[in-house]
């Protein structure tokens, strides 16, 4: 079983992560942000991974830090569940729409940290979740998990839809990259030798 159990403690926030890359999908969250769970709960149902986040912030000032340090956490735990990365397939990718709405994500686990991130939401925010967030999130996720990632919206307006979309493919690409491919079981996927 590829887990991990982090917990990431600063001035502004207390968080702790546990993952499951090899779940069922289940998750579980406190962290005082709703629509963020409800967003990474996508991640969990259709990258098949088992989430469970605990995280207490300075919600008083805003949901900055909190999303922000929820995404190095994760990015943290991914890290050490995937391991060295033998017999992984690496790349992974997903289209996923939603009514009108359409993202498609890209990424690698190259062990180099990039982001490209092209949403234009359509509103600033989805309830009281400020979208400038999501950004957050990711860049916090990809500087710790070391992932290329390549985010892009290709429609969409509704901004729920807009972000479901993402999050959606974000969990699908996830679960393949992370898939197990039975030909190359000991296999490092780089002619480098190490991701």
């Amino acid at each position: 079983m590829r887990t991990a159990q982090v917990t990431r403690n600063t001035l502004e926030t207390r968080i702790s992560v546990q993952l499951n890359l090899d779940g069922t999908g289940v998750s579980r969250f406190n962290t005082g942000v709703p629509f963020l769970e409800h967003m990474i709960d996508q991640i969990a149902r259709h990258g098949v991974m088992d989430i469970e986040i605990e995280a207490s912030g300075d919600l008083h000032i805003d949901a900055h830090h909190t999303v922000e340090d929820i995404g190095i956490t994760l990015g943290q735990a991914f890290a050490q569940a995937i391991g060295d990365k033998k017999g992984v397939r690496r790349y992974g990718h997903a289209y996923v729409p939603l009514d009108e709405a359409l993202s498609r994500v890209v990424l690698d686990l190259s062990g180099r940290p990039g982001l490209e991130y092209h949403v234009d939401f359509t509103r600033a925010a989805i309830g009281q979740f400020d979208v400038d967030l999501f950004h957050e999130f990711f860049q916090g996720f990809i500087n710790h998990a070391g992932v290329t990632l390549h985010i892009d919206n290709l429609r969409g307006d509704n901004a729920h839809h807009q972000a479901e979309t993402v999050f959606k493919a974000f969990g699908r690409a996830l679960r393949m990259a992370v898939e197990l491919d039975p030909r190359m079981t000991d296999t490092m996927p780089s002619t480098k030798g190490c991701l």
